[in-house]
């Protein structure tokens, strides 16, 4: 993710450290939470990496853990110093899946399966404008405006030049059928979207609406995976009022395979390539139709 620091991540990966360490040491949470004063629920917190925690906390802990090697203590306290700092995200005030953005920052893969809309990565300004403004109840001009140009700026990871993001997608068709915004919209969006899947780094297939029955009828999902752990990940579950995390390894191998069946039930990227662009087809008469309509 280039040279900016990743405060989501730098506490992710310090909190499964000292979970490492800990376990090593053969002491329990409630143990350590004993030895440092503090409550059992707090050591759970700061090994998922859901707070932050200072480079004394982190000393006091590896002389707990036993940890010799000045090295690893510097680097963790360093981790520690790093996890307090702010993501550019943050400057856009509260942001309520700030959480995943830290995660999408820093991830080498991702691999989504989305029912409903184009994937926010995917989006042309008036579509994510449209389905901002249309799908969050009671939202102000201000708070679309600011989510707007996150989900912009988001975008850019998966163009950086040095470590572009490998993005594998599989969409429903319900989310090229459904008219977000205006036909005129939906064609332009459709447009970036079949420009996107000629990328090498980025794979779009369609699940047709005759594959009838599918594991994906439970609802949108993310696999998003980190090359410093390649054996470990995210799956990222979308919620109206609160998102789910999960980093159990027989999560990940559930969702994994959901999405290697979505992904043999699909169309292939060529096969879906040509299904995009006969479906631009139909947008393309609809706006000329509404157009020639107008005139008369």
């Amino acid at each position: 993710m280039g040279a900016s620091v990743n405060p989501t991540v730098r506490k992710r990966r310090l909190g499964a450290e000292l979970r490492r360490l800990r376990k090593a040491s053969g002491l329990t949470s409630t143990e350590v939470a004993e030895r440092l004063l503090v409550s059992q629920p707090k050591i759970s917190r700061l090994e998922n990496g859901h707070c932050a925690i200072s480079p004394r906390d982190v000393r006091d802990m590896c002389v707990i853990y036993d940890v010799t090697d000045q090295q690893v203590v510097d680097s963790l306290m360093r981790m520690a110093k790093e996890s307090g700092q702010q993501g550019w995200w943050n400057s856009y005030g509260d942001i309520p899946y700030s959480v995943y953005i830290g995660l999408e920052m820093d991830a080498a893969s991702i691999h989504a399966y989305e029912p409903m809309v184009i994937p926010g990565l995917m989006q042309t300004p008036a579509y994510a404008q449209a389905v901002i403004e249309n799908t969050i109840p009671l939202v102000t001009a201000e708070q679309a405006a600011m989510r707007l140009k996150v989900r912009l700026r988001r975008q850019h990871r998966i163009y950086e030049p040095a470590c572009p993001l490998r993005l594998g997608v599989v969409l429903d068709e319900s989310a090229l059928r459904r008219v977000v915004g205006s036909p005129y919209i939906m064609r332009e969006q459709l447009e970036h979207l079949n420009a996107l899947s000629a990328e090498p780094h980025i794979t779009v297939q369609i699940l047709p609406y005759n594959v009838g029955a599918h594991p994906g009828l439970s609802g949108q999902f993310s696999i998003l995976r980190f090359d410093d752990s390649p054996e470990a990940g995210v799956v990222y579950l979308e919620g109206s009022t609160s998102d789910l995390y999960l980093e159990k390894r027989s999560d990940l191998e559930h969702y994994q395979a959901m999405y290697a069946h979505l992904q043999a039930l699909a169309l292939s990227p060529d096969s879906t390539r040509h299904f995009i662009a006969d479906t631009i087809k139909s947008y393309i008469d609809t706006v000329a139709f509404a157009r020639d309509g107008v005139s008369t």
